[in-house]
């Protein structure tokens, strides 16, 4: 059925600014005279970059495909196709369900709906709850085996302070203090995997003060003949964010460290801000969200690790504890947000994705929407 749409288009738009499927509203020449804020993300292209374009502009179309977009327009066919594959300007292929309707104004020509539901978003999405699920269950049987630890411990490293006192020689003493030493070693340990338990304190955080602090504390920290520069692609736009600094700086920390350690003394490792709108981060739609990438063009991980990478005591390096990134995935799910990780030889990406839906409304907020319009 063909819809007749009236002449309040502001009102229809701000209706489909706000839905998480993306839309497109094309003109008889295959024109974009709208696009939504979802399909802005899905295409990596801003509303006003978009407007007037041809719609191979965005999406690379084939003959098959222009035919069903004229078959609609001439003939006022609703078209629905499942499962269709697309490629993007740059080059990323994308899975999605697509619905075309003609819509019909008075005394004009005939407008066409694009509406598009990306299934790799949906894919994303379950995997995504899979990983929280994942992350949640794992933590709940590391602390419950970290607790029935910790008392033995207690017991063992008390038993060998009294035997020190009776002890007849202090020679033997180097015995007992072996075994608080160890005690005390594996008590570390055991905090370590229990992560932190603190609730977030809160307040104004600029993502790039975090990023710059990570990133010289990193360069003190390397040795004098080691080459590793540090690229920056920042997004100055981007408003501030309601998180616990230190324990931002926890997790950059924790995984540029992993960075520098698979560079092995030489390479790159670049810090990357950008925005998303209207973004899913598990099952959570937020309106705004922070995408932090930190790159590095390493060796990348070995594909056996890369399903556990996120669970205690994995690790590719043989000194390594394999609590960085679970600690870091920790605390990032105290905020509200997610790690996540691509690999393959020559680069390695870690994604931060932080809420910024509920950072005060702001200048720089408003600016950074205001960008992606």
């Amino acid at each position: 059925m063909v819809k007749k749409i009236d002449s309040k288009p502001n009102y229809q738009h701000n209706i489909l600014d706000n839905l998480s499927t993306a839309v497109v509203l094309l003109n008889s020449d295959l024109c974009i005279e709208y696009i939504n804020p979802a399909s802005e993300n899905l295409f990596q292209i801003s509303k006003r970059q978009a407007t007037g374009a041809n719609l191979n502009k965005v999406i690379h179309i084939d003959d098959d495909f222009v035919n069903r977009l004229h078959d609609a327009i001439t003939n006022l066919n609703p078209i629905t196709e499942h499962e269709a594959s697309f490629t993007l300007p740059d080059g990323r292929e994308i899975i999605i369900d697509y619905h075309l309707n003609p819509l019909q104004q008075p005394n004009q020509k005939t407008q066409l709906t694009l509406e598009l539901a990306h299934m790799d978003r949906h894919i994303r999405i379950a995997r995504e709850e899979k990983l929280l699920n994942e992350q949640n269950a794992t933590r709940n049987l590391v602390r419950g085996m970290a607790h029935e630890i910790k008392n033995p411990l207690g017991g063992l490293r008390g038993a060998a302070q009294l035997l020190e006192r009776e002890l007849p020689s202090t020679d033997l003493k180097e015995y007992t203090q072996i075994i608080i030493g160890e005690a005390d070693r594996l008590q570390s340990l055991v905090d370590r995997m229990l992560g932190p338990n603190n609730v977030p304190k809160k307040h104004n955080v600029n993502i790039h003060q975090i990023l710059e602090h990570v990133r010289q504390l990193i360069q003190i920290e390397l040795p004098k003949d080691a080459h590793i520069y540090f690229k920056l692609d920042y997004d100055p736009s981007l408003p501030d964010i309601m998180a616990d600094s230190d324990m931002m700086i926890q997790i950059v920390l924790n995984i540029t460290r992993n960075a520098v350690q698979a560079l092995g003394g030489n390479g790159k490792i670049t810090y990357k801000t950008r925005p998303l709108r209207h973004f899913t981060i598990g099952h959570t739609h937020h309106r705004l969200v922070l995408r932090t990438d930190i790159i590095d063009n390493g060796p990348g991980i070995p594909a056996e690790l890369q399903e556990q990478i996120f669970y205690p005591m994995v690790t590719g390096r043989a000194e390594g504890t394999g609590l960085g990134l679970s600690i870091a995935q920790s605390l990032i799910n105290q905020h509200g947000g997610l790690i996540k990780m691509k690999s393959h030889p020559g680069q390695t990406v870690f994604t931060l994705f932080l809420p910024l839906s509920n950072a005060p409304q702001s200048r720089n907020e408003k600016t950074a929407m205001e960008k992606l319009k």
